[in-house]
């Protein structure tokens, strides 16, 4: 189990493993018998209202024990919550009531069967006429702290309680609650989408072509078919061609990787929401978003107002829509189609003390802009739309404009949790755009899209006007739930491995 080597808490309850065995007790029984979670009981017990009280079989981690000679308190703690146990030797009988004072800590799972009842204080409790052992903790739980009723400062320590998020879970009821509401946010989403005529859908993760993004993929080998296989970056170009095939409204959620860096709002594993509406432009991708983000806050959360370092933050539709070229030149005093080319861009960002890439393309110098000085700006959910040509090769030309596309990403607490485009559906236009990213990749460009020619081969049997979306999961979470990284919203974030 571990290298390390015990400390006396460890040895002790070794020990006690030991003896609880020797005396006939199975430490780890393969079945608990339930009849209440913790929250049923105490409601039973508030229903009865002065007639028989029930009797219940509740199960749960022992969280704190009080031994007073003859009889004992405990609590145990279940996913619904805690209970009190009440222990007298001559209900509960002289060995097990032994076994309890003796042999039983802190982070051991029981059962307990018995008759609840009100103590004098008022606290919801079992009166336990039967206690049986359902698993034998042999490492103490950190220690808990409280204030209040509140649990605090437990298993402080942010790199250990990723790389055991198990204890974390265990101690910190606050976590517990972050990836429960992770779940309804979830689930929210599937209802939004399903109650709107979306059809849910898999598509493979394994890819012999990686693509619908500009990032670098992680590789991998088919042994059988001996061929190079990737990790999807995103889940697009398959999503697009079930719309070719006859599906009007799809959507994936699903896990995608890039071989990228790691930040507070970048992890290289997340968990992403796609979805492709046929007959639709940006603009009705843009109404549905704010639908959609209301509707899973409202659902989640109880409300659509959140707050996110201090600032209330309404995400009730409708939301500022604000054209990328005018927010920039407003905020930077940039108008970057004054700037036709790399190097005049990249003078003009340095002027302003930007420290852009001197070999970026005029496209590429765009989005650090918008990053580092747009961003932080849009608090409030804002939709800027409209982006270069150059740095969205899946989206489609803007009707009279030679190097505009329409696209949108949308930002709320200077975060930007989407991405959306009228799709491309012109075969031809697509096969050109692809033949130029394909050839900045052969360049060197490790994040430029490569060329799929089946899905140009698809495109060309006709595709219907488009409108698609993609959200991450892992950031609208991180919004909602008021945390400032993605690890917090990851129940096992990937680490780097320890020396």
């Amino acid at each position: 189990m571990t290298l390390e080597p015990l400390t006396d808490q460890e040895q002790q309850r070794r020990i006690k493993l030991a003896r609880l065995m020797e005396s006939g007790i199975d430490p780890y029984p393969a079945r608990a018998q339930r009849t209440h979670t913790n929250a049923q009981a105490i409601a039973a017990l508030q229903k009865a209202e002065g007639s028989e009280p029930p009797v219940v079989t509740v199960v749960g981690r022992l969280v704190s024990i009080r031994v007073m000679g003859k009889s004992s308190f405990a609590h145990i703690e279940d996913a619904s919550g805690r209970l009190q146990l009440y222990l007298r030797q001559d209900l509960l009988g002289e060995q097990p009531y032994t076994m309890f004072k003796r042999d039983l800590d802190l982070g051991d799972f029981v059962e307990a069967t018995g008759q609840m009842f009100f103590t004098r204080t008022g606290e919801p409790s079992v009166q336990v006429e039967k206690l049986r052992l359902l698993s034998k903790a042999l490492r103490p739980l950190p220690a808990v702290k409280e204030k209040d009723g509140r649990v605090f400062d437990a298993f402080a320590d942010k790199e250990q309680r990723y790389r055991q998020r198990y204890v974390d879970l265990a101690v910190n009821p606050d976590v517990r609650e972050i990836f429960y509401t992770r779940a309804r946010i979830v689930s929210a989403i599937r209802r939004f989408l399903d109650e709107r005529g979306f059809v849910e859908v898999e598509t493979p993760i394994l890819q012999p072509i990686y693509g619908g993004a500009a990032a670098r993929p992680f590789e991998t080998y088919h042994n059988q078919l001996k061929q190079k296989l990737y990790l999807r970056i995103s889940d697009e170009l398959y999503l697009k061609r079930l719309i070719v095939g006859g599906f009007e409204r799809v959507y994936e959620i699903g896990r995608d990787f890039r071989n990228e860096g790691v930040s507070f709002k970048h992890n290289p594993e997340f968990t992403q929401i796609e979805f492709y509406m046929a007959y639709a432009d940006y603009r009705d991708v843009m109404d549905l978003t704010e639908q959609l983000i209301a509707y899973v806050a409202q659902e989640a959360l109880g409300t659509t107002k959140i707050v996110r370092e201090g600032q209330e933050i309404d995400l009730s539709p409708p939301w500022r829509r604000w054209q990328l070229r005018d927010a920039i030149r407003e905020i930077t005093g940039i108008d970057y189609e004054a700037y036709p080319d790399a190097e005049s861009l990249y003078e003009a960002i340095v002027r302003i003390g930007g420290t852009p890439e001197r070999k970026s393309s005029w496209g590429k110098l765009i989005d650090p802009t918008l990053i580092n000085y747009v961003e932080p700006h849009l608090i409030q959910p804002t939709f800027l739309y409209d982006y270069p040509l150059e740095v969205s090769p899946l989206a489609k030309r803007k009707p009279g404009t030679a190097n505009v596309v329409e696209r949108f990403e949308f930002f709320i607490g200077g975060l930007e949790l989407g991405n959306a485009f009228s799709e491309i559906n012109d075969p031809l236009d697509q096969q050109e755009r692809f033949l130029a990213t394909s050839r900045a990749l052969a360049a060197g460009d490790e994040e430029a899209h490569p060329l799929d020619e089946d899905y140009i081969l698809a495109l060309s049997y006709g595709m219907p006007p488009t409108g698609g979306f993609g959200m991450g999961i892992d950031r609208l979470t991180m919004l909602l739930t008021g945390k400032e990284s993605l690890r917090e919203v990851i129940l096992f974030p990937h680490l780097r491995a320890r020396s």
